[in-house]
């Protein structure tokens, strides 16, 4: 079985991240940019996968800049076996919509036939969650979203989703789209030979026209701002202080 696995360049999650002085969005200059942490967790599963024995090939690929190479080079070292990078953008700070990336990403799949698609359920960058499930609509493939555990049992996978209200496990039927939680597994550090093996693996260069895709943005992000500053605390005297603020002031009991 090939894996698929959708890969995104972002601001890295340790990065505190500033808002540009016009408001016209992020800051991107001289920031640290890194692999979504739910594609990475994607990544280590179709890894464990191929280490089980239940797939042959992994296949990386990610959409957006040239700079996405470097995240691509990262899955690479931790055990993908090849990258496909669709030029999709010029501008770091143009973000392909999710509908233009799922399209994308249908295209790939009519060609490399892969048996499974694994994704993170969200980027951290704008939090959309919706490329896998667009991506499930257009293939007509099934699809297990929120995933904390995943088995594959030949035409079959049974996927443990996170849920409001606790854990919700499905079995749905091969090919199928399935995108990541946070608790499926704790995806390992590439090691130094494997970085250096990974500049040798075949990464192919596509664009967005190759595939017939118009990428064009359908939404226009019309202010950027930083959450309000929080408010000061407020010292009370006793317990029965402390009530009669949260019942007449803050409203809440």
């Amino acid at each position: 079985m090939k894996v698929l696995v959708p890969v995104k360049r972002v601001i890295d999650y340790n990065v505190k991240v500033r808002v540009k002085a016009d408001g016209s969005g992020v800051d991107l200059a001289n920031v640290k940019m890194s692999m979504n942490p739910f594609d990475e967790i994607a990544v280590e599963e179709a890894i464990r996968l191929k280490e089980a024995g239940k797939a042959e090939e992994i296949v990386a690929v990610s959409i957006g800049v040239k700079q996405s190479q470097e995240t691509l080079r990262t899955a690479l070292a931790m055990g993908a076996d090849r990258a496909i990078l669709v030029v999709a953008a010029d501008d770091v700070h143009t973000d392909i919509e999710p509908l233009a990336v799922a399209k994308i990403l249908k295209a790939v799949i009519d060609e490399e036939q892969p048996g499974l698609v694994l994704a993170g359920k969200q980027a951290i960058d704008n939090d959309m969650n919706a490329t896998g499930q667009m991506l499930a609509a257009l293939t007509g493939w099934s699809q297990g979203t929120f995933a904390s555990e995943l088995d594959i049992d030949g035409d079959h996978a049974t996927v443990t989703r996170e849920v409001d209200g606790g854990l919700q496990t499905i079995k749905i039927k091969m090919p199928a789209i399935v995108t990541v939680d946070l608790r499926l597994n704790e995806p390992r550090y590439a090691s130094l030979p494997n970085i250096m093996k990974a500049k040798k693996k075949p990464l192919d260069e596509k664009t967005a026209a190759d595939y017939g895709v118009d990428t064009a943005p359908r939404l226009t992000v019309v202010s950027t701002a930083e959450p309000a500053a929080r408010a000061a605390g407020v010292m009370v005297a006793d317990v029965a202080e402390l009530v009669a603020k949260l019942k007449d002031e803050a409203g809440v009991i």
